[in-house]
Order: structure tokens, then C-alpha cells, then sequence
């Protein structure tokens, strides 16, 4: 594989050819998310993302923008009521947080007839759709427990640094979701663009995923 463009700050892994992942079930606390986004997305089968897992719940961001979502449909059995939400059940829809602040608001519908629960940290991985994926880091946010009724959403936030260097920076297109306590992931449209020169970001570039519904 090749990596056609070289960020001297995100040491950016190529994406390997099935991605997956799965979620960890860290403490409880009980919620529901209930905001605003909407759009579908394109089910990517058995295998998801290299980023961390696992659920929870929330109305993340509370400034809007668009975001862009591709379309399609999951494969696998419907939710019973209460049990874990799986990936095909779920219609996903990414747009921009607060300006400036480097923040990408991912909202989780459910779309399934009977009500789930989401617990834990979503598998995100980021990518530019051709040959450069790199995985989001899990922040330290709480991780709630998010009750989703049929027709219900919770959020999650994807954290990275605000591009203001004035350059042209590298802009991510595609963000791959794996829910917690899944192995199927889903794709989102996106636009984040990040600097390429930040001599004190970790290794990824500074871009970390929180727990769903835990906010920002």
C-alpha cells in the first residue's frame, strides 16, 4: 500500500484491507439521546474501522452545520427490545460542531422497530477515500448508557485539531463508525480538515473519539 500524502505530524496508517472492531462495556449510567441530525449511510459488512469501541449516550453538539451521508442498508437481525443497537438498525449523519473548534458531531438514529442500548466508545476511523486511514483515540469522557426508543438519536463527538495554520492542511472525506458492541461499521460523508504541521501532536494528530452521549 501506498500513503500519497506524508503528514509530518499524523503518522497516518494505511487502512488494511478488512477493518474491525469491537466494543468494551466500561460502568453504567442511564440516558437518552434525542437531538437533530439525520441522513443514512453505507453498511460496510463484517468488518469496521481500527478505532476503539464500546456505548453510551447524549445530545453531543449544540451548534449545527451540514454534513454529507452516503446511503445504504445494513445486513443482520433487528434489536430485541433493550439489547445492544446493531449497526444495520441504525441510520448515522456527521456535521460540523462550533467554528474554530475542531469538532465533528456524528448522530445515531435508531431506525429499528424495537428500543437498544448503546454503551461505550464508537470505532472511528478517519480517511481521505483513497489510500490514507488513520484511527481516532479514545478521549477520557464519561461513558453513559444511551436507552434509544424506535425513531430516537444520541451523538457522539469526534475531537481533532482545528486547522488555522493558514495553509491547505489535509482534509479527511469518509468517516468510518463502528457503534459499540459491534463488528459492522458504516460509512459518513465528512470534511475535516487538519493542519500538517503540528510538531506537538501525538501520533494520530491529536484526534480522539468520546464515549456516545457523553457530549463534548
Amino acid at each position: 500500500m501506498r500513503s500519497s500524502k506524508k503528514l509530518p505530524v499524523l503518522a497516518l496508517v494505511v487502512a488494511a484491507a478488512g477493518l474491525s472492531l469491537t466494543a468494551c462495556n466500561p460502568g453504567t449510567t442511564n440516558a437518552s439521546g434525542t437531538v437533530s441530525a439525520s441522513g443514512s449511510v453505507a453498511d460496510q459488512g463484517s468488518s469496521s474501522g481500527g478505532g476503539s469501541s464500546a456505548s453510551g449516550s447524549n445530545s453531543g453538539g449544540t451548534s449545527g452545520g451540514s454534513g454529507s451521508s452516503a446511503s445504504g442498508s445494513g445486513s443482520g437481525s433487528g434489536s430485541a427490545s433493550g439489547g445492544m443497537c446493531k449497526t444495520a438498525n441504525l441510520t448515522l449523519s456527521a456535521y460540523h460542531g462550533i467554528s474554530g473548534e475542531g469538532q465533528e458531531i456524528v448522530s445515531l438514529k435508531n431506525s429499528g422497530s424495537s428500543t437498544c442500548t448503546m454503551h461505550g466508545f464508537p470505532g472511528v476511523d478517519l480517511s481521505n477515500g483513497s489510500d490514507t486511514t488513520i484511527s481516532a483515540d479514545r478521549s477520557n469522557s464519561d461513558v453513559p448508557t444511551v436507552k434509544l426508543a424506535p425513531g430516537e438519536k444520541t451523538e457522539f463527538v469526534l475531537n481533532y485539531p482545528f486547522n488555522n495554520s493558514g495553509g491547505t492542511g489535509f482534509t479527511f472525506t469518509t468517516l468510518i463508525v463502528t457503534p459499540p458492541n459491534e463488528t459492522h461499521s458504516k460509512t459518513v460523508a465528512t470534511s475535516i480538515n487538519v493542519p500538517v504541521d503540528n510538531p506537538d501532536a501525538p501520533s494520530n494528530g491529536g484526534i480522539t473519539v468520546n464515549a456516545v452521549g457523553a457530549g463534548k
